[in-house]
């Protein structure tokens, strides 16, 4: 093991975070103005689809609440000032909250999708910023790897990974399959039919 911690999960879980909230709140806000048709099996697909995107934002951040801003706040001290990213957090949570209250509606979900994309951008753009580098300079690769840990516990794997290889770039997807090893080919192989065909039903994706 690396005693420098490894960011690049949390980089592409960021990536897909912020492209999948703005990729659905673009095509319900199609749906909304009428440009767009959505029967049954389309609003379904769209409902889990936001409830599961909703489930995992809100499972990151309490994760990071949990384990990761101790952690810099032991690695760091006074280095580390994470009131402002601790207040985007709990601004996060009555958002979800909210698009997964309206998530049968896919018209209604276009106005608080794009709330949250917004919300995204910016919050992960200043996490990035000033988090990564402190990580970087003060947290032991060990430390990293028991928070990464806690971080992948009790997340929906079916809807996360397939995610994962979607937004992950040529580079970044070799590495994580050298890092997993067999197993996550053969996991990305048993998931990614249904993945696509999800990506197809909501997005008209090839």
């Amino acid at each position: 093991m690396s005693d420098t911690p490894n960011l690049l999960g949390f980089r592409i879980a960021h990536r897909a975070m912020r492209t999948d909230s703005r990729r659905l709140a673009d095509v319900t806000a199609e749906i909304a103005a009428g440009r767009q048709p959505c029967g049954p099996d389309r609003a379904a697909a769209i409902r889990e689809y936001a409830t599961k995107l909703c489930r995992g934002i809100h499972h990151h951040h309490k994760a990071e609440d949990d384990h990761l801003w101790p952690l810099l706040v032991r690695s760091a001290g006074a280095e580390i000032d994470l009131s402002e990213l601790s207040e985007d957090h709990s601004e996060l949570d009555p958002l979800l909250e909210e698009i997964q209250a309206v998530a049968g509606d896919p018209a209604e979900l276009a106005k608080p999708l794009r709330r949250l994309a917004d919300l995204l951008d910016e919050h992960i753009q200043e996490e990035e910023r000033t988090i990564f580098p402190i990580i970087m300079r003060h947290v032991s690769g060990k430390d990293w790897e028991v928070m990464e840990q806690h971080v992948r516990k009790g997340g929906d794997v079916r809807f996360e990974l397939p995610r994962i290889e979607q937004h992950a770039r040529p580079e970044e997807l070799a590495e994580l399959r050298k890092l997993a090893g067999p197993v996550l080919v053969v996991m990305l192989a048993l998931m990614r039919r249904a993945h696509l065909r999800r990506e197809r039903l909501i997005f008209g994706a090839a």
